[in-house]
C-alpha cells in the first residue's frame, strides 16, 4: 500500500532563514515557530537580515552547545533554490552533527560536500519534498468520511495556519479530525503528508485521494491547500488538489490588504465572492454537494481598531463567518460546518 511521506525530525531545531528579506519567504520558519515553538532552539540569520521570528539568534556552534539536533532550512523562495552563500553554513552544521532538513525543490544528496560532512559526523540529510513513488491517477470515486479543504486568493495567505487552527478547533469540540499536510512546512509540523507541488501533474488528484482516504462517517479530514485557482504559476496544483480532495466544504483564505498576486506584478487578486464561486464550480466535478463554510483572513496588516469592523463587513458581504484564526479562532466556522 502506498503511504504518505513520513518525516522523522529530531528536536530542538535551529531554523535557518539566512539573509531573506521578505517574511513571506520565511513562511516555513514562521510556521514551525507558531505551531511547534517548544521544539525550536533558535534562528540562524545572516548580518543585516531584517526578518525576525522572535526566537533567539544562534550560530551553528551556539545551537549545538544548546542541544539543537537539526538545522531546518526555513525559507520557501520562488523556484525553491538555496542561495550559494548559504552552503558553507549548511556544511558547517552537517559537520557539527546536526541533521539537515530541507523542504525545497532540491535534493541534499546532490551536494557532495554536504554528504561528506554528514557521513563523517553521522548527521542525517532529510529531504521533505519527496512524494511517495507510484502514485495513482485520481478516480473521482466517492469516499466515506468528511473533508474540508483550504483554498485561497493567492499563495501564502494562511491556508496552512487556517487548516491547523480548524483541526485544533474541531478536536477541541470533540469532533474527530485529522490535519492533512500538503506542503513542506505542514509535513514538518505534522510529521507526515504529501508534498503536492512535487507530484507529477497527472497524479496530483490521485495523491490528494490517497492523502484523505475512506474514513468514519463523522470524521473530518482538514486538508491544507496550495496555491490559488487565480495564480498564473500555481493554479494547476490547486485544481488537482481540489478535485482529488473531493471536499464537502471549503474555507476561503485571504490576506487583508493584498491586492496583487505576490511577485506576479499586474495580476490582480480576485474578489472574495469570485474566488469562492470558481472553487465551488470546479469542486462540483467530484463533489456536487460542496459548499463554502467560512472565510479565514490574515488581518495582521490592519490597524487593530479596524480589524473587527473589516471582518464584520466581509461577513455581511459573503453571508459567511469571517475570522482571523489566530485572533478569534475557528469556532464560528466549525459551527457553520456542522450546521448541516
Amino acid at each position: 500500500m502506498i503511504e504518505s511521506t513520513v518525516v522523522d525530525m529530531r528536536a530542538p531545531y535551529l531554523i535557518m532563514i539566512g539573509d531573506v528579506h521578505d517574511p513571506l519567504y520565511a513562511k516555513t520558519g514562521f510556521g514551525i515557530v507558531q505551531w511547534r515553538r517548544d521544539q525550536v532552539a533558535g534562528q540562524l540569520r545572516f548580518a543585516g537580515c531584517p526578518v525576525d521570528m522572535g526566537v533567539p539568534d544562534l550560530t551553528v556552534q551556539e545551537a549545538k552547545a544548546a542541544g539543537a539536533a537539526s538545522l531546518v532550512i526555513g525559507v520557501a523562495p520562488v523556484g525553491g533554490e538555496i542561495p550559494e552563500s548559504w552552503w558553507a553554513v549548511i556544511e558547517e552544521a552537517a559537520a557539527a552533527g546536526l541533521d539537515i532538513v530541507c523542504g525545497l525543490h532540491i535534493r541534499l544528496q546532490d551536494y557532495p560536500a554536504i554528504v561528506e560532512a554528514a557521513n563523517v559526523s553521522g548527521a542525517r540529510l532529510i529531504d521533505v519534498r519527496v512524494p511517495p513513488r507510484k502514485l495513482p491517477v485520481g478516480t473521482g470515486r466517492k469516499r466515506s468520511g468528511k473533508r474540508v479543504l483550504m483554498v485561497g486568493t493567492d499563495c501564502a495567505v494562511g491556508k496552512k495556519y487556517s487548516a491547523l487552527a480548524l483541526d485544533q478547533a474541531l478536536r477541541g469540540a470533540g469532533i474527530k479530525s485529522t490535519f492533512r499536510a500538503t506542503g513542506q512546512t505542514g509535513i514538518m509540523i505534522a510529521g507526515s503528508g504529501i508534498p503536492i507541488d512535487a507530484v507529477v501533474s497527472d497524479f496530483v488528484s490521485g495523491a490528494a485521494e490517497l492523502l484523505s482516504p475512506d474514513n468514519e462517517a463523522d470524521h473530518w479530514d482538514v486538508i491544507e491547500g496550495q496555491g490559488s485557482l487565480f495564480h498564473p504559476g500555481y493554479a494547476a496544483v490547486s485544481l488537482g488538489l481540489l478535485h482529488g480532495s473531493q471536499p464537502d466544504a471549503i474555507v476561503l483564505c485571504h490576506e487583508a490588504g493584498r491586492t496583487e498576486i505576490d511577485e506576479w506584478d499586474g495580476f490582480t487578486l480576485p474578489g472574495i465572492a469570485e474566488c469562492i464561486a470558481l472553487n465551488l464550480l470546479n469542486g462540483k466535478l467530484t463533489n456536487p454537494s460542496i459548499r463554502c463554510v467560512g472565510v479565514s483572513v490574515n488581518t495582521s496588516s490592519l490597524p487593530a481598531a479596524e480589524r473587527e469592523g473589516w471582518l464584520a463587513a466581509l461577513s455581511a458581504e459573503t453571508g459567511l463567518p469571517c475570522v482571523d484564526p489566530l485572533v478569534e479562532g475557528m469556532q464560528a466556522i466549525v459551527n457553520n460546518m456542522l450546521s448541516s
